[in-house]
């Protein structure tokens, strides 16, 4: 998470007027916003390729990726962020301009300045997403992945992928091979 805007305090339409004149992405928390910082090459990497695989299996399926320059907006959290990968299935979110409402699935890629904050305050806000079934958590230093996926009992359980299994997003039925998650990826 970034730097505060000079500005206290912003309503969503405020924060949205404001933010459509900046020269940067800024995220919109409870008032607060923050300036988006960049990423490193080995973030962007892993993110363009999951985003990629995933951009080609979804080809002609109503399900459509999206990568962190589009808007997710979570009405309950009061907050605005902009997801490393999102994947939207719902109508609703098609019709959408500037931001989306109803994901299936989040993927984070970890960096040093944000890890926590992806793994704790943010999940916690993604959780209030109805539509969210799944958010994973991608590690490019340990070349990890850990996926939360919803069940049927409202829980949300951690699923580990070692020894390079291939990760199942079964919410919008598609698999990736770790090799293709991580190509590229020299540490």
């Amino acid at each position: 998470m970034g730097e505060a805007a000079e500005r206290l305090r912003f309503t969503r339409e405020e924060y949205l007027a404001w933010e459509a004149q900046q020269p940067d992405r800024n995220e919109y928390v409870a008032g607060e916003i923050f300036a988006m910082v960049g990423v490193r090459q080995i973030h962007a990497t892993v993110a363009l390729n999951i985003a990629s695989e995933l951009k080609q299996q979804l080809k002609g399926k109503p399900c459509r990726p999206f990568m962190s320059d589009m808007k997710l907006q979570i009405y309950a959290a009061d907050a605005f962020y902009y997801p490393d990968i999102m994947v939207t299935c719902d109508e609703r979110d098609r019709k959408a301009d500037l931001y989306l409402e109803h994901p299936v699935l989040i993927v984070e890629v970890l960096s040093e300045s944000t890890a926590s904050y992806d793994m704790g305050m943010k999940f916690e806000y993604y959780r209030l997403i109805p539509e969210l079934r799944e958010y994973v958590l991608v590690d490019p230093e340990r070349l990890k992945i850990w996926l939360y996926r919803k069940n049927l009992a409202d829980e949300w359980v951690l699923h580990d992928f070692p020894n390079n299994e291939d990760v199942v997003f079964e919410s919008i039925a598609c698999r990736l091979n770790q090799k293709d998650v991580f190509e590229g990826v020299a540490l």
